[in-house]
């Protein structure tokens, strides 16, 4: 889900994208089918004292369509509407939304209704020298140092693929060391045969590290292992599985404390 422009205007070939970056990526996915596995009071019920803003993070954020559509459920917003018309929110949240791919960002930037709150940038979550700076910076606008809520939404393959195990471990390590509350949609091991099919059917060369994982199988219970054993979260809830067959899981840092 992640980002990469494509140059024609038909639906590209998903091998395509090697980084999950599809420009149409909602017309396969659409967002409904995600944010209706999540209850509207969601954010009230994990943080019920909480006063100020809340800030999430969506990494892999596509060209926001996700985004937005994450934002305005939680919130209590119908669309195009600006202010909550469900008690169901009663909070104030802040979302950063990231992805690899330039172009898909600047068109979520064009697009977004909400741009006071949500706000887009293009960034490799896995460049730390390009990462550490842009969210240290973003995190003391607020007097903070980490978030209240982080999104991976079908992103873990792209990373996994483009950066093997050691990769995949260290994005989670890195997502549990930013988030008090982290809701994860993994994609199952058989959308990572897809994609590798797709691309050397492209004649493009295979993804670097995809014969050489050793994380394999059921991914969903392989990241929970991960997050859970070396990672200090906790599984909170599953929220079960899209039609297209992905879980949401959401999990809790066991270490963090509420930032108030």
């Amino acid at each position: 889900k992640m980002a990469a422009p494509m140059n024609r205007e038909s639906v590209p070939e998903p091998g395509a994208a090697p980084y999950g970056n599809f420009p149409n990526y909602s017309r396969f996915h659409p967002p409904e089918g995600r944010v209706s596995l999540l209850p509207q009071g969601l954010l009230r019920s994990l943080f019920p004292a909480a006063t100020r803003p809340l800030l999430g993070l969506d990494v892999g954020c596509n060209s926001g369509e996700l985004s937005v559509a994450l934002y305005q459920h939680l919130l209590g917003l119908q669309d195009g509407n600006s202010s909550a018309e469900l008690p169901g929110a009663g909070k104030e949240l802040k979302l950063l939304c990231c992805d690899i791919d330039p172009e898909l960002i600047q068109r979520a930037q064009q697009s977004s209704p909400f741009p006071a709150s949500i706000s887009f940038a293009s960034l490799d979550i896995m460049d730390s020298r390009a990462r550490e700076p842009f969210l240290s910076s973003y995190l003391q606008r607020f007097g903070r140092s980490s978030f209240d809520i982080g999104f991976c939404m079908s992103v873990t393959m792209w990373i996994h693929l483009n950066h093997g195990d050691r990769g995949l471990l260290e994005f989670l390590a890195l997502l549990a060391s930013l988030c008090t509350f982290l809701l994860v949609e993994p994609q199952p091991w058989k959308c990572y045969r897809a994609a590798a099919r797709r691309l050397r059917r492209l004649g493009r060369s295979d993804f670097e590290h995809f014969r050489s994982l050793r994380i394999k199988g059921d991914m969903a219970e392989s990241i929970t292992r991960i997050l859970t054993q070396q990672c200090a979260m906790e599984l909170v809830c599953s929220f079960g599985n899209t039609s297209w067959d992905r879980s949401l899981l959401l999990f809790k840092s066991t270490s963090a404390q509420p930032e108030g």
